[in-house]
C-alpha cells in the first residue's frame, strides 16, 4: 500500500502541474482579451495553449490538413495538442484522461466526496450503465459525422478562416466569463452528479473520452495479468476508479480503462499485473509511464515552438476588428432579446 501512495502521489503532482498549467494559461489569456477590449496600445502575448480547449476547430484543421496537405495557421497548437492526444491513445491507451486532463483530476475530487458521503464507492446498475456509456460515443459519432464526412476541403477551408473560428477562443472565454443562468445551472447539476456518481462527466458525456477510448484499443500496450501467479486478491478491482473488474481478463480491453496504472501499483505479487505488449513483452513502469506521457507534450511543443507552427498568425490588428464585431454583434443580439 505504500508503494501505491507513493506513486499516486507522483501520479497526482503530474495532474496538478498540467492543471496549474491550464489555470495560468486562462489567466493570461483573460489578460490579453481585457487588454485587447481596453484598447491597450500594448497587449501581453496569447498563450497558444487556451487553444486546447477547441477540440471541433482541431479536428477540422487536422482534416483539412491531410486532405489539402497545407497545415492551417489558424489555431495551430489546438491542432498539434489533437495530434498528441491522439498519439498517446494509439501508443499508450487513455493515460491523457487520468495523467493530463484538469477535469480528470476535478473528477478525482469529487470522487473522493461520493467515497465520504457514501462510505464505498458505488456502482450503477449494469442494465443503465451499458446505455449512459452510449451516450459520449452518440456525442462523438455526430461531431465526427458532421466533420468527417460532410464537409468537403472548401467548407473546411471556409469555416477554419473565417471570422467565427478566428475568435473561437475569445468567444469560449465569453461562455464562461458570461455564463447564463442555464449554462450555471447545466455545470452544477454536472458536479452534483459526478458526486452521485462516480466518473460521471467521464464516463457517460465526454465525447473526447469517447473518441480516446475508441482509439486505444488500436494500443499494443493494455492491462495484462498473469493468471499463474495471480493470487486472486482482487485488490487491483477495488482501486479501478473505472469500475473494471481486473482480476478476471488476462487482458484488460475495456474502452473505460484510463491507464492510471493503480492496479498495477497496489498488485501485492510482483510482475503479476503489468502494462505491456501482447505475450507481455516490453512492460511498462508506471513511473516511466508517466514520464513518458508529460515527455511527448513537452517536446512536440517545444518542436512545434521550433517550427514555428505554436502561435497562430492572427495580428493585435484583426483581433481587435473581430472583437469589435463581437461586440456590435453581441450588442445588436441583446436589443433583439429586449424586443
Amino acid at each position: 500500500m505504500k508503494k501505491l501512495t507513493e506513486f499516486l502521489t507522483i501520479r497526482r503532482l503530474v495532474q496538478i502541474g498540467f492543471t496549474l498549467t491550464t489555470i495560468l494559461i486562462g489567466i493570461q489569456f483573460s489578460i490579453f482579451v481585457h487588454q485587447l477590449q481596453s484598447g491597450a496600445e500594448h497587449v501581453i502575448s496569447r498563450p497558444p495553449g487556451v487553444e486546447a480547449f477547441l477540440p471541433l476547430s482541431a479536428l477540422m484543421s487536422l482534416k483539412y490538413w491531410l486532405l489539402s496537405g497545407n497545415f492551417p495557421m489558424v489555431h495551430p497548437s489546438s491542432l498539434i495538442l489533437l495530434v498528441i492526444i491522439i498519439l498517446t491513445a494509439v501508443l499508450l491507451k487513455r493515460g491523457f484522461c487520468s495523467w493530463v486532463c484538469p477535469f480528470g483530476l476535478l473528477t478525482e475530487f469529487l470522487n473522493k466526496i461520493h467515497v465520504w458521503i457514501f462510505g464505498k464507492p458505488r456502482r450503477v446498475w449494469r442494465w443503465l450503465d451499458y446505455p449512459l456509456r452510449s451516450l459520449k460515443y452518440l456525442l462523438f459519432l455526430y461531431c465526427a459525422w458532421a466533420i468527417l464526412v460532410q464537409m468537403n476541403v472548401p467548407a473546411l477551408e471556409a469555416f477554419i478562416y473565417s471570422s467565427y473560428n478566428k475568435v473561437a477562443d475569445i468567444k469560449m472565454l465569453q461562455f464562461f466569463v458570461h455564463a447564463s443562468p442555464l449554462t450555471i445551472k447545466v455545470l452544477v447539476a454536472l458536479v452534483l452528479l459526478s458526486i452521485l456518481v462516480r466518473n460521471f462527466w467521464c464516463r457517460y458525456l465526454c465525447p473526447y473520452g469517447a473518441m480516446l477510448g475508441a482509439l486505444s484499443w488500436l494500443s499494443p500496450f493494455k492491462i495484462r495479468r498473469n493468471a499463474d501467479t495471480c493470487i486472486d486478491c482482487q485488490e487491483c478491482t477495488e482501486v479501478c476508479p473505472a469500475n473494471i473488474n481486473v482480476h478476471t481478463p488476462k487482458t484488460v480491453l475495456s474502452d473505460e480503462c484510463h491507464s492510471c496504472l493503480q492496479c498495477v501499483e497496489v498488485c501485492p505479487v510482483a510482475d503479476t499485473l503489468t502494462l505491456s505488449a501482447p505475450k507481455r513483452k516490453w512492460p511498462i513502469k508506471p513511473v516511466v509511464y508517466g514520464a513518458i506521457i508529460v515527455g511527448m507534450f513537452l517536446l512536440t511543443s517545444l518542436g512545434a515552438r521550433l517550427f514555428g507552427v505554436w502561435q497562430n498568425n492572427i495580428s493585435i490588428q484583426e483581433y481587435r476588428y473581430h472583437i469589435e464585431r463581437l461586440h456590435q454583434y453581441d450588442h445588436f443580439r441583446g436589443k433583439a432579446t429586449q424586443k
